[in-house]
């Protein structure tokens, strides 16, 4: 039976019972999933916890590879991740999203043998683990291990406190979203106390592009068009024009708010193709619109304002299915609340 706490202490206690546990967190992880995890595994070593990640190789973007850098954290074997006692999963939503080697993926949950603590976020997340802390009214997952920390009294060192504040900062956009709430905002400020170097992190999350990065988000400018009046704005990247660029799979990060940034649009969304005839389907909305429903439409989840989803077909093809999908989506919204 999954226990699902209701306070802080059922978390804590289920991570100091843990012997040599692998920390992850979803596939393709973002300053959040990074954040949360490497911070984790940083307290839990500090606390005398033998612990280690499971980070398969080339799944970091160029731009996130400085916070594994600071953290210096062991990467788990793929023998340790499927031998270990548990699996501490950070911002991770389902299952099939756990950042592990192909093969011991495609084993959970029915003979994957660790036992999970699943720590997450996201209002759509599976509680697929034996024990669940999910509060989808957090900013970020990195919020919930700041809480962690506070409460279990482990020691925030200027590492800990700069990977935290980098998870946070991404998945706020750089507190300029409605999650960034008033715990968000203190929390933020307990890191900088703690010592968090907010400066590394403007530098490498806001001004250190390569210049593959760069010729990446030329493609998305290019490529963004708007349809439904202008309250739909999306944009593509084949698999051909990212390799050409320089970039893979995992550079694909915050490239939607591209088409997130033009006036009056409500939605916007982003289509790439990081491995051939595999899609990703990011979702963002503007004025607290909830896109959740559609990405679970196409077998995705997420949050009601950022929510994606994997669809294996070509780049035309998904672009014929999902267009009249978001435009039909929005007109139905709008009818709702016309309605009201």
């Amino acid at each position: 039976m999954k226990d699902v706490p209701d306070n802080i202490s059922v978390v804590i206690s289920a991570l100091q019972k843990a012997a040599r546990p692998v920390v992850a967190a979803h596939v393709t992880p973002d300053a959040d999933a990074l954040g949360s995890m490497l911070a984790l595994g940083l307290g839990l070593q500090a606390a005398g916890t033998p612990v280690r990640i499971a980070l398969p190789a080339e799944s970091v973007s160029q731009k996130l590879q400085f916070m594994v850098a600071l953290a210096e954290l062991p990467v788990a074997t793929v023998e340790q991740c499927q031998t270990a006692e548990r699996l501490v999963v950070c911002d991770t939503a389902k299952v099939k999203r756990i950042n592990l080697p192909d093969h011991l993926q495609r084993l959970i949950p029915q003979e994957f043998s660790p036992a999970i603590i699943n720590i997450d976020h996201h209002a759509s997340n599976e509680q697929f683990g034996v024990v669940n802390w999910v509060d989808a009214h957090a900013s970020s997952s990195s919020e919930l291990i700041c809480r962690i920390y506070q409460a279990a009294g482990w020691p925030l060192t200027p590492v800990a406190a700069t990977l935290l504040y980098a998870g946070i900062l991404g998945d706020t956009v750089g507190f300029s979203l409605p999650n960034s709430t008033a715990a968000t905002l203190s929390a933020a400020a307990d890191l900088v106390a703690a010592g968090a170097d907010i400066a590394l992190v403007g530098l490498k999350l806001c001004r250190s592009q390569t210049r593959s990065e760069f010729d990446l988000r030329r493609i998305i400018y290019d490529n963004t068009r708007i349809i439904a009046d202008g309250r739909i704005a999306y944009s593509t990247a084949s698999y051909e024009e990212i390799t050409r660029a320089g970039c893979r799979a995992a550079d694909i990060d915050d490239q939607v708010e591209i088409p997130r940034s033009l006036a009056g649009v409500q939605l916007a969304m982003l289509l790439t193709e990081g491995e051939p005839g595999r899609i990703r389907f990011n979702l963002r909305s503007n004025n607290h619109l909830s896109i959740l429903e559609l990405a679970q439409q196409l077998g995705g989840g997420g949050h009601h304002a950022a929510a994606g989803a994997i669809i294996k077909c070509s780049l035309p093809d998904a672009l014929a299915r999902i267009l009249p999908m978001a435009e039909q989506f929005l007109q139905n919204l709008h009818q709702v609340n016309d309605s009201l």
